[in-house]
């Protein structure tokens, strides 16, 4: 989980809000690409056939992620090395002379538009009525736009069929805009929502912003459902123009707003795992019994006598990562990163591994845990418990005294845990709190402390993205309820366990690389041009001059200047916006966060599949089955490992939605008894519709109208991120202070309504006159006041690392 926190520090989760001044599609996820140099840095050199070339550039083309970019972005991206790239040129040439690849707008290059004008894809629906086809097959015109009126009844999810037709030019550039001709699949037909009664009629209204319509139930009794109940209601009519959409109730699940009713509605809204089936518990209870330390220790190296410990959060259950420290007499210092073995008790193929497989990841909701394996592995044997001889796969890094890598080993271990610390407790030590902690213990935290700060700053010299944006824990009472937030610890402890973490991932990496096997690796792609012409544009508004090359050295340079100004936190979240998402595949593209040329995920195997592929792997290494002169391993090809990579980061994406909106959810019950109260908040988004403002305090966006603002013209540019008042000359942009009251939370949508804090003429109502745009035309909208004062607050949170 301390690597997943590295490269949440670059990109944070981002699904679900709306950023009007971003020129690509957002998505959730954390992130990475490449470049650092280090000691013992291993390069991958690729010989292959000019024929091999045409079928891999075909295949990464047609992948559903990938974007248009320009030839050298696209070599980059695909891993091609120097002395290759005349022969990827040519290639790349011939594709195009044949008409199997399109040079677009901007000199990027993209598959070629469909013959007969239609295009396949998933439709993503927004609730102002207009939505998008992000097409199976990438082409010329990337996701279409499908204007309000012609999705043919088609909601988000859907597998579509759209015809494509061009609406005019804009700066030079092709528009395009479809219209839906058929519905092939519907992506889901189970929805999650409140049962209430109006003028007569029953109805659900679904949460989350999927389905916008309400869906009308004809009986609603039949599973005992009563009026302010959540439930799962099955769509027998999807709705259309003219047309409602009608369901039954399938399922009861409680009260609206009860704790576990929450979490069980997130639960089924992304359709994740439930409970798991007898089998795959009765496999786990038996590799749980079968485990017998002494005979498990054979042939391992033995360092229960060697001092190791375990920092997490204070709610911990499972600990997958233990850390040692050797001093050698040469100056240099010998990091141990000890993690759970998993692949000792879960077997490629067997019962265990096909659910993991299935699930590819645990998912931490607040106070709850949907565990990748059952919690007799999970929380049990698996677990790096105080005390307990438990089996582990350890990463030996040697660095000298500047924090370079001198040299890696691994090695199938079994430690024992000497204490299990918190991260509050860690830094209690580091501030010489250390109470009647043993001192071997308190000598091993201040000795990773030194050594994790020499690794940090190696690790920004070569070009490590570190932002810094806030973060807020949920506050529980004695029911679950949420009942405030608080900021998230931030304490140096944290970045401890990071800066192992990310080592040892590292370090694993590099010696697979160095054998030319293909591995799942954990990629982060170097930000688009598109996205770093929008910065480097934003920066200017700012008075941030932009540098001619804005590559990750600029990007510190640019944070550092920001730093302990009013601009931070929107330059901080400018840069973040402008990344794009990690994933795994195995891609030889590095993480570009974290300036790592080759990196894998393998410390944490108990929540995570692609882990567990690479203790697979480390195991056919400690075998002698990568020595090229020996023969390979049984273990995944190319295309397997591009089929697990796509599967595990589509699931981990949807773990990180689910675990996002609940928390949501949490907070805007706790401010749903607090509408008619003013917060500090920044603008953290500017749309042709109005402000995205983020409170400060729990660290949610509301939207802020036009209608909102105040009676004048208000002129948007969408682009630089900035509002303009043509009468009274005020300026709002993106990062700005600004203080607002919520006028009406809506917890089904997700969504808070602000105004203007009631100070001097803000609190001017009327009709109020927007232009949007540079050559937009002026509108008239006229604001309405809505204040809906709730009851409930409602929390949940058990067990997350």
């Amino acid at each position: 989980m301390a690597d997943y926190v590295a490269e949440a520090q670059v990109l944070q989760p981002l699904c679900g809000r709306r950023f009007g001044w971003l020129p690509f599609r957002a998505r959730a996820a954390s992130c990475g690409r490449v470049a650092g140099r280090f000691t013992n840095h291993i390069t991958v050199e690729h010989h292959m056939r000019s024929d091999q070339f045409t079928e891999r550039i075909l295949r990464f083309m047609g992948q559903q992620g990938y974007r248009p970019q320009k030839l050298r972005a696209l070599a980059r991206s695909m891993g091609i090395a120097d002395e290759e790239y005349g022969e990827f040129r040519d290639n790349v040439k011939a594709l195009m002379h044949a008409g199997r690849i399109v040079l677009g707008s901007s000199r990027v290059l993209t598959l070629p538009e469909s013959s007969t004008g239609r295009i396949v894809g998933t439709f993503r629906l927004n609730p102002r009525g207009f939505g998008f086809v992000v097409p199976d097959s990438p082409d010329a015109h990337g996701d279409l736009y499908v204007p309000a009126g012609k999705n043919r009844g088609a909601i988000t999810g859907d597998r579509v069929s759209a015809k494509v037709a061009r609406r005019g030019k804009r700066e030079g550039k092709m528009l395009f805009e479809g219209s839906i001709v058929d519905i092939i699949s519907r992506g889901r037909n189970q929805f999650v929502g409140e049962l209430c009664q109006e003028i007569g009629r029953w109805f659900v209204r679904p949460d989350g912003n999927t389905l916008h319509a309400p869906i009308f139930i004809d009986d609603p009794g039949a599973k005992s459902a009563r009026e302010g109940d959540q439930v799962v209601v099955e769509v027998t009519q999807y709705p259309d123009v003219g047309q409602d959409a009608h369901g039954v109730v399938v399922r009861r699940l409680g009260k609206r707003g009860e704790p576990d009713v929450d979490t069980l509605s997130m639960v089924i809204q992304y359709q994740l795992p439930e409970a798991f089936e007898e089998e795959v518990l009765e496999a786990a209870r038996q590799a749980s019994q079968s485990y017998d330390p002494r005979r498990a220790a054979e042939g391992r190296t033995d360092l229960r006598n060697v001092t190791t410990i375990t920092i997490d959060p204070d709610d911990a259950r499972d600990f997958d990562d233990a850390i040692s420290l050797t001093h050698n007499k040469d100056g240099t210092m010998e990091l141990g990163v000890h993690i759970a073995d998993v692949s000792h008790f879960v077997l490629a193929g067997g019962v265990l591994d096909q659910e993991a497989y299935e699930r590819a990841n645990s998912v931490y909701f607040p106070r709850y845990v949907i565990p990748m394996l059952p919690e007799v592995l999970s929380n049990g044997v698996c677990s790096l418990q105080e005390r307990q001889p438990r089996l582990t796969k350890s990463a030996f890094i040697t660095y000298d005294r500047q924090g370079n890598v001198v040299s890696s080993r691994f090695a199938n271990t079994i430690i024992q845990s000497a204490k299990r610390l918190t991260y509050r407790q860690a830094t209690g030590i580091l501030e010489g709190k250390a109470g009647r902690t043993a001192k071997k213990v308190v000598s091993l935290v201040k000795d990773m402390e030194r050594l994790a700060r020499v690794i940090r700053d190696r690790r920004i010299k070569s070009g490590m993205v570190v932002l810094d944006l806030p973060e807020v824990d949920l506050v529980f009472d004695d029911e679950d309820r949420v009942i405030g937030t608080t900021p998230a610890d931030t304490s140096f402890s944290h970045t401890i366990i990071e800066m192992f973490m990310v080592e040892a991932n590292e370090a694993v990496a590099r010696l697979f690389a160095g054998r030319g096997v293909p591995h799942l690796r954990r990629i982060h792609p170097e930000p688009e041009e598109a996205a770093g012409e929008a910065l480097a544009k934003f920066l200017g508004v700012l008075g941030l001059k932009p540098p001619k090359m804005l590559d990750r050295f600029a990007l510190q340079a640019i944070l550092a200047r920001a730093a302990g100004k009013p601009a931070s936190f929107a330059v901080n979240l400018a840069v973040l916006r402008s990344m794009q998402p990690a994933e795994y595949s195995p891609r030889l593209i590095g993480h570009y966060a974290l300036a790592s040329e080759h990196y894998v995920h393998f410390t944490s195997p108990i929540r995570r599949y692609p882990d567990l592929t690479v203790h697979r792997l480390l195991d056919a290494f400690f075998r002698g089955e990568l020595d090229t002169k020996r023969g390979r391993a049984s273990v995944p090809n190319q295309p397997e490992l591009e089929k697990i990579g796509e599967h595990c980061s589509q699931n981990e994406r949807r773990a990180e939605d689910a675990e996002r909106e609940l928390r949501l959810v949490k907070i805007l019950q706790l401010l749903e008894d607090r509408v008619g109260e003013t917060f500090e908040g920044v603008v953290t988004g500017v749309t042709n519709f109005g402000l995205y403002v983020q409170l400060r305090e729990h660290l949610v966006d509301g939207l802020l109208r036009f209608a909102d603002l105040g009676d004048d013209w208000w002129e948007v540019d969408v682009d630089r991120g900035c509002v303009s008042a043509e009468r009274s000359g005020q300026r709002i942009m993106l990062g700005q202070p600004i203080e607002v009251t919520i006028a009406r939370v809506n917890i089904a949508a997700r969504q808070i309504d602000l105004t203007m804090a009631p100070t001097g003429e803000r609190r001017s109502r009327g009709e109020v006159k927007v232009k949007t745009g540079r050559n937009g035309k002026a509108g008239k909208r006229t604001g309405k006041r809505i204040a809906k004062k709730g009851g409930r607050r409602q929390g949940g949170r058990r067990g997350r690392r």
